[in-house]
């Protein structure tokens, strides 16, 4: 039986906190499905939740501590919309209270983390959701159901974007604080440095709080490639600096001999979000809700012209709505998400294992079953990451 949305009562509907109340969060606010209610919200900078709430004129609560906001009982499910570094101890601690969670990618700042996301998920039997939104994406779909079931024969090899990396962090100095950030709490984990606007908003450039564009349309763009080559619950087995190329270009092999390249020019345009596969019958580039062939009529038995445009006109695909759909779906029938924390994991840990390779410039023998590298002491230390006293997993 399908059920119109409107025909749920107020007591039927999913609770949800909101954890950061940045920009992103604020999106996901809006596209939150009639099917779920928000009823709190909380962020390190207390205006900014009172920001989120005034604008939308609701009584949702505000809390300042995000861990507050997981105590309340009536609270189903969050989101957490936090900058990169914060996520996995957020994330970590709402498995913990027992709630279900829709986390942004990527959804850690290295391997390790990630790994114990997964591994508190797992423990608490949470409903764990990443904000992978192109899983949600028909053409997506459809084009990678198509490559990963042999549509374009023995796959010869695939190139994806040469994402940028991160930069060391470089002193700022000082700036006046806004009233009311718990500066602290915003860096989490990170080492202790002097408020500055130019880290609070640009975090994303700097090593100690993000993996640069590798890890942001990185995270879209190499899910991509580990959903059409049926990878998504495994890794490769060998990085390795591409010669002659881009700077900073880098391949990788997967166990079945696949191999791919990041050589695309970053950023770049439709592609930043997709990857292009060649195989012994044919080529495909998918991207975000879309994909081109050739030859032209690779696939057969397509779907309609007029429902194809009505997927790729659909704003709805484009943002995140299905994707939330489908974590409160899941929260009712407790089945994995089409975008399981395992999956985001997995994809995330390749964008970090690319910045590795890229910081070592070196070949690396990567296992993915025990997620080490094979004999390389150096490269194994950049896994985990030390965490400032009070901020431990």
């Amino acid at each position: 039986m399908i059920v119109p949305a409107r025909v749920f009562g107020a007591n039927d509907r999913i609770r949800v906190g909101v954890i950061g109340a940045g920009n992103r969060s604020n999106l996901l606010m809006d596209q939150l499905p009639e099917t779920a209610e928000i009823v709190a919200v909380a962020d390190c900078w207390k205006k900014r939740a009172e920001d989120a709430v005034s604008k939308r004129k609701t009584k949702w609560r505000v809390y300042t501590d995000h861990r507050a906001l997981l105590d309340q009982k009536d609270i189903d499910g969050v989101i957490i919309g936090t900058p990169d570094h914060a996520r996995a101890w957020c994330s970590v601690h709402a498995c913990q209270a027992g709630k279900d969670v829709y986390a942004e990618k990527p959804l850690a700042i290295c391997i390790g983390e990630g790994r114990a996301i997964v591994n508190a998920a797992r423990k608490y039997n949470r409903i764990f959701q990443v904000g992978s939104q192109q899983r949600s994406m028909a053409m997506n779909q459809l084009a990678s159901d198509f490559v990963r079931n042999g549509g374009i024969g023995k796959v010869q090899f695939v190139q994806g974007v040469n994402y940028t990396g991160p930069q060391r962090y470089q002193p700022l100095g000082d700036a006046a604080m806004p009233e009311g950030l718990n500066w602290d709490v915003w860096q989490n984990q990170t080492p202790a440095r002097p408020y500055h606007p130019k880290l609070h908003t640009s975090w994303m450039r700097w090593y100690d709080y993000s993996g640069g564009e590798m890890t942001n349309w990185g995270a879209h763009g190499l899910d991509q490639i580990q959903n059409a080559l049926g990878m998504s619950d495994t890794g490769p087995v060998e990085l390795y600096p591409l010669a002659g190329t881009t700077p900073g270009a880098l391949g990788f092999r997967y166990a079945n001999g696949v191999t791919v390249r990041l050589e695309i020019p970053s950023p770049n345009g439709e592609l930043r979000a997709g990857a292009i596969f060649v195989g012994d019958k044919g080529r495909v580039e998918i991207f975000r809700n879309n994909f081109r062939t050739d030859p032209l009529r690779l696939i057969p038995n397509l779907p309609p012209p007029s429902e194809v445009q009505k997927w790729r006109d659909d704003v709805a695909l484009w943002q995140a709505k299905y994707h939330m759909e489908n974590w409160l779906e899941c929260m009712k029938s407790r089945r994995k998400p089409i975008a399981d924390v395992e999956i985001g994991h997995r994809s995330v840990s390749l964008c970090h294992l690319a910045n590795i390779t890229r910081e070592l410039d070196r070949r690396l023998l990567w296992d993915p079953d025990n997620e080490t590298f094979t004999d390389d002491a150096e490269a194994n230390a950049l896994i985990m990451r030390p965490r400032r006293k009070g901020y431990e997993l």
